[in-house]
């Protein structure tokens, strides 16, 4: 969601150097540009994960989290979130199309939903996804979109499904789930080196343009199908003699 279909103004590390002051992390300190460095760095991994590697006791990396996880609402809740420009009409878009569009997050379901609350999109996807939605593992791991797959049964083979994301980890995610199309956003955290790099198959300006890329990608596989399917009949008419279409 952040930095793909909602631009949060870099919130995150707001958030983040609220979460890292509470715990006595001194603004401004080596140690905090390390840290913050490493949050820039795994943009889009599930926030749990990132705060297990900063503070390593399973119990300052809880604490780190509550603390996130509140300032980052309370940032929210503060008007400080849009939808990226034309996010909510390409959902609208695919869902008009007869796909199904699950928004995944790495943020925990609270924060999730102060998103969702905040710009009005309860209703705009067919479902959303958090980690503990999944099992508890977020990306880089390929589980929210495994989950995806099963929860909606909307389509029959993996490789039918579609990721989107703007970071390193979104890419990885939808790499190692076996989905046929990994499409990269420049809305957010990561370049288009990094995205190529990480597995994109596509890489858009904005998730605006992904409607368009999907009906593209639909016309041209189904043209194939039929030239596939002209040339055997013009084959099949070689051998009985008979002449070809």
């Amino acid at each position: 969601m952040a930095g793909t279909t909602v631009a949060d103004g870099g919130l995150v590390e707001r958030a983040f150097e609220r979460a890292a002051e509470r715990l006595g992390v001194e603004p401004g300190s080596a140690d905090h540009a390390t840290k913050l460095q490493y949050v820039r760095d795994t943009m889009g991994e599930s926030k749990i994960s990132v705060f297990r590697h900063l503070f390593g006791a399973e119990d300052l990396a809880q604490r780190a989290n509550t603390a996130f996880e509140q300032a980052y609402g309370e940032l929210v809740d503060g008007g400080l979130i849009a939808p990226v420009p034309g996010a909510r009409e390409a959902v609208e878009k695919l869902r008009a199309d007869g796909r199904t569009v699950v928004l995944t997050t790495g943020f925990a379901r609270v924060t999730q939903d102060a998103i969702l609350d905040a710009l009005g999109w309860q209703d705009l996807a067919d479902l959303t996804l958090c980690p503990a939605d999944a099992g508890g593992r977020g990306r880089p791991y390929p589980d929210m979109v495994l989950a995806a797959f099963l929860r909606t049964g909307a389509v029959a083979d993996v490789r039918d499904t579609v990721v989107a994301g703007d970071t390193s980890y979104d890419m990885l995610s939808g790499v190692r789930s076996g989905a046929g199309i990994v499409a990269g956003v420049l809305t957010g955290a990561h370049d288009r080196a990094a995205l190529t790099e990480h597995g994109a198959t596509h890489v858009l300006g904005s998730i605006a343009e992904l409607p368009a890329l999907l009906a593209r990608l639909e016309r041209l596989a189904h043209e194939d199908h039929e030239d596939h399917e002209d040339h055997e009949d013009h084959e099949e008419s070689e051998e009985s003699g008979e002449p070809g279409a």
